[in-house]
C-alpha cells in the first residue's frame, strides 16, 4: 500500500478552456453568390421551375430538390412572420417580398413593438462587413414601405468558392473535491493520487464518487506510483492537424502501480523500428516529470519512458 499524504484539496479556479475547430465552408453557386454581392447591397435569391422564389439564394429546391432556373435580385423590403429575443438580441423571421421562404436575422426595434405580419425593410451596416451577411445590419419597422419586386440579376459577382471558418466553445470545468484533490497533489508533491474502488485496495483514475462497476461510494484515498504498465498503445509517425508534439512518438494507455484503471499519456521515440521493439503491451515505463514549478495538471507528467521488459 502506497502513503497518501494528509492534505486536503484547496481551492481552485475552474479549468477554463476552449474546444476548437477551424474548417472551410464550400457555399456553393448560388449561396456563393449571395455573399459575393453582400458589399454591392444586392440580396441574391434563386428561382426556381415553379416559379418559388427562394432568399437567400441556394441550389436545390427545399421543395423537390430541382436546381434553379435563374439568380434574381431579391427586394429589400418584407414581411416579419415570427420573432423571439435572446441574450438581449432579437431574432425574426422575415419573408422579402416575392419569396417563398422566410429567414432568420436580427430586428432592430424593442420586442415589445413588434407583431406578426408586420412591414420590414433592410439596414445595411455603415462599416465594412466584406462577403458577409453582417452587411446588413438588420431589418428595421417600415410600415409604409411599398412591396418590392424581384428583379432579374444583372452581370452578377463572381461566387466565393471556399470560405475559412473558425468555431470555438469556451467553457469553465469546475474541478470538484476529487479532480481538486488530485490536481492539487500533482502541483504540491509530484504524487498522482486515486481513490480506492468501493470493495478493493487498488486506486481509481481519476479519482471520483462513484464507483463504476458497484455503483457504490468509492473508498480512501491511496497514492499510486510514477511507475506503471503499458495496457495499450500506438506508434503516431504522421503528422495530423492540431498536433502539439513532433512525430514520431507513442500514445500509451497505462496503469500505475497501485491502481485499476488506465491513465493515457505519450511515450517519446527515436525512431519507429527501435519503438516497435520496446513500446508493447506489458513494458515498464516512468513517469518524467517537467522541470520548474509545477501547474497542477497531468501535463506536468512531461512524458513515461521504458524502463525495462
Amino acid at each position: 500500500m502506497f502513503y497518501a499524504p494528509e492534505t486536503a484539496p484547496i481551492d481552485l479556479p475552474t479549468f477554463k478552456s476552449t474546444i476548437s475547430l477551424p474548417y472551410t465552408l464550400t457555399p456553393g453557386k448560388s449561396a456563393g453568390t449571395f455573399l459575393a454581392e453582400m458589399p454591392n447591397r444586392r440580396i441574391v435569391g434563386t428561382r426556381f421551375a415553379d416559379g418559388a422564389v427562394i432568399a437567400p439564394g441556394q441550389d436545390f429546391s427545399p421543395v423537390d430538390g430541382e436546381e434553379p432556373v435563374a439568380l434574381v435580385q431579391a427586394p429589400e423590403t418584407g414581411e416579419l412572420t415570427a420573432f423571439t429575443r435572446t441574450g438581449g438580441v432579437v431574432l425574426g423571421l422575415v419573408r422579402l417580398d416575392g419569396c417563398r421562404n422566410a429567414f432568420v436575422h436580427k430586428i432592430l426595434a424593442d420586442i415589445d413593438t413588434l407583431a406578426v405580419g408586420q412591414r420590414v425593410a433592410a439596414r445595411w451596416s455603415t462599416s465594412e462587413q466584406g462577403t458577409s451577411i453582417t452587411a446588413i445590419e438588420g431589418f428595421v419597422p417600415a410600415p409604409d414601405a411599398p412591396v418590392g419586386n424581384v428583379l432579374p440579376l444583372d452581370t452578377p459577382a463572381e461566387p466565393l468558392g471556399v470560405i475559412n471558418y473558425a468555431m470555438a466553445l469556451h467553457y469553465d470545468h469546475a474541478y470538484g473535491p476529487y479532480y481538486g484533490r488530485m490536481f492539487d497533489e500533482i502541483r504540491q508533491n509530484g504524487v498522482v493520487m486515486g481513490v480506492r474502488g468501493s470493495n478493493a485496495d487498488e486506486a481509481l483514475l481519476p479519482p471520483r464518487e462513484i464507483d463504476d462497476i458497484t455503483h457504490k461510494r468509492t473508498g480512501t484515498w491511496k497514492a499510486c506510483a510514477d511507475t506503471g504498465t503499458i495496457r495499450a498503445c500506438s506508434l503516431i509517425n504522421m503528422e495530423v492537424y492540431g498536433q502539439t508534439r513532433p512525430v514520431p512518438y507513442a500514445y500509451a494507455e497505462i496503469v500505475l502501480d497501485g491502481a485499476s484503471t488506465k491513465m493515457i499519456h505519450i511515450i517519446e521515440i527515436d525512431d519507429l523500428e527501435t519503438a516497435k521493439q520496446t513500446i508493447k503491451p506489458g513494458r515498464r515505463v516512468r513517469a518524467v516529470w517537467t522541470q520548474g514549478e509545477r501547474k497542477g495538471a497531468v501535463s506536468d507528467i512531461e512524458r513515461f519512458e521504458v524502463i525495462g521488459e
